[in-house]
């Protein structure tokens, strides 16, 4: 369950820096969009951190 923990992670940060990037490109011709963009980075990112407490969890248990 670890393994699978960290491998998601893993997955979320790569997303949530991979919106972000795009987001700074994509609202310089759409504004819009980059917002929504970042909103996904956003959120992403905040998933990252849920799992990432989890795994503290089940670590220190």
């Amino acid at each position: 369950m670890m393994e699978e923990l960290k491998a998601k992670i893993k997955e979320l940060g790569k997303r949530a820096a991979e919106l972000s990037r795009q987001s700074i490109e994509v609202s310089k011709v759409n504004r819009k969009q980059g917002l929504d963009l970042m909103r996904q980075a956003r959120d992403a990112s905040k998933q990252c951190q849920a799992l990432i407490q989890e795994l503290k969890k089940q670590q220190a248990a």
